[in-house]
């Protein structure tokens, strides 16, 4: 199949591709530099300094804007609402917003060399902030000596020869910090599951870091419960059956006499438009959704169980309908419709999900003080930072549907959240 050129200027040689692909990323280098800029002229716009008596009151009572440490020993604190309009307004989650501001005040006020690179187009912005990331522990003198003697080569040095500097910088500079990587290093073992990211069939991937003698016995386990599974007459392939071996294990140990009380599985199933049953349930205790036939084979393997794993099936909920209360407390049943309806917090660009063991509110759209009714239309997930910023930061929120939510920062600028994600409507239009 031939290639549709999209350029509207289309280029007649590949020499003039290549020239034409260099300046743009020449530009596209620029235009990152003078971002870093502005993010340091955000920050210095809003200095810890800034926050009044009132304000430092407010955080300790344990509300209300606080100054944040983004960048290391050296650089200046900002106040954190700054970081969530700044986030905001480049599209980014909170957490991402936080890292760049991060990675921009380490390279402007604790890297001076690799910054001087950076605003002279020596340096792309993309690798001096990926440097600047791996100092921010240090303290002020190792980042002096990381930055003096990483200068002359940041474009060319490697992975292996930037982990040697960085490592020196620490022993030379903070030896109580290198003993305790040291230690953190010796006890990294971990088994990592990865619950929240299920596929449509049923599957997580799962790691480890393992004690050596720990990892060949577990080895050994899985090869033979794999070979005790194919003489049983299973015909999945050999990493298959490892994979079945493992599970087998785990539910061997969780019938044991001192563990009654096994993580149980709840699902939601779910109704299409028609009133049909959909092929697909949401597994509630994980973020994704899996076929109903897997549902029913994890039913049947429960039932055969011994270890008492618990399968609980919700009822149909009806996200259309309304559920309203007079109280201001939410009750149970119309936090889990907007659980399922949101499924994460609602203010632009974040994704903390929303559950039961998670740091995230049943918030009042419009407040119940003003007459916010507790029900579905003006009930919505918001994680603690941000229902902090919509009290006490000078964000406005509305909702002119169900599951729909229309935000304004203090600067002016409006978001759209819903089902689609977050949509960025730019500056509110003047008043006419």
């Amino acid at each position: 199949m031939a290639l549709i050129a999209t350029l509207e200027h289309p280029l007649d040689t590949p020499a003039d591709v290549l020239a034409s692909a260099r300046a743009e990323q020449k530009a596209a280098n620029a235009a990152e530099a003078r971002l870093l800029e502005t993010a340091v002229q955000w920050c210095v716009l809003h200095p810890a300094e800034s926050l009044d008596e009132a304000a430092t009151w407010s955080v300790f009572r344990g509300f209300g804007d606080k100054p944040v440490c983004l960048a290391g020993e050296g650089a200046p604190f900002v106040t954190e609402f700054a970081v969530v309009e700044f986030a905001a307004g480049l599209g980014k989650s909170e957490d991402a917003g936080r890292a760049y501001l991060a990675e921009a005040l380490e390279l402007r006020y604790r890297l001076p060399k690799l910054w001087a690179k950076v605003t002279s187009l020596d340096l792309p912005a993309w690798k001096a902030r990926s440097l600047a990331r791996r100092t921010l522990h240090l303290p002020k003198k190792g980042a002096a000596f990381v930055d003096t003697h990483l200068a002359p080569v940041a474009s060319t040095i490697g992975p292996a020869a930037l982990e040697r500097l960085l490592e020196e910088a620490l022993v030379r500079f903070d030896p109580d910090e290198a003993q305790r990587v040291a230690t953190e290093r010796a006890e990294a073992r971990h088994v990592t599951i990865q619950s929240r990211q299920v596929s449509f069939d049923g599957h997580v991937d799962v790691w480890a870091t393992l004690d050596l003698a720990d990892a060949l016995d577990l080895d050994d386990a899985l090869t033979k419960g794999a070979a005790r599974l194919e003489q049983f007459g299973c015909t999945d392939t050999l990493d298959a059956r490892r994979s079945v071996a493992l599970g087998d294990m785990a539910r061997r140990q969780l019938s044991l006499e001192f563990d009654t009380d096994p993580k149980p599985l709840v699902v939601h199933v779910h109704q299409s438009p028609d009133g049909t049953l959909d092929d697909i349930t949401r597994v509630e205790n994980v973020r994704g959704f899996v076929l109903t036939t897997q549902l029913a084979d994890w039913c049947t393997r429960a039932a055969r169980s011994d270890a008492g794993k618990t399968i609980t099936v919700k009822p149909v909920i009806d996200l259309n309908s309304r559920i309203h209360v007079e109280a201001y407390e939410v009750p149970d049943r119309l936090s889990t419709q907007t659980l399922l309806r949101d499924h994460h917090c609602v203010f632009p660009w974040c994704t903390r999900p929303a559950h039961a063991n998670s740091r995230v509110d049943d918030d009042h759209v419009i407040p119940h003080a003003r007459g916010g009714p507790t029900a579905t239309e003006n009930i919505a997930p918001l994680c603690r930072r941000h229902h902090r910023a919509k009290t006490h930061a000078g964000w406005s929120q509305q909702t002119p549907a169900a599951g729909v939510f229309e935000w304004r920062s203090p600067t002016g600028l409006t978001y759209r959240v819903d089902h689609h994600g977050t949509h960025d409507l730019g500056p509110e239009p003047p008043p006419t």
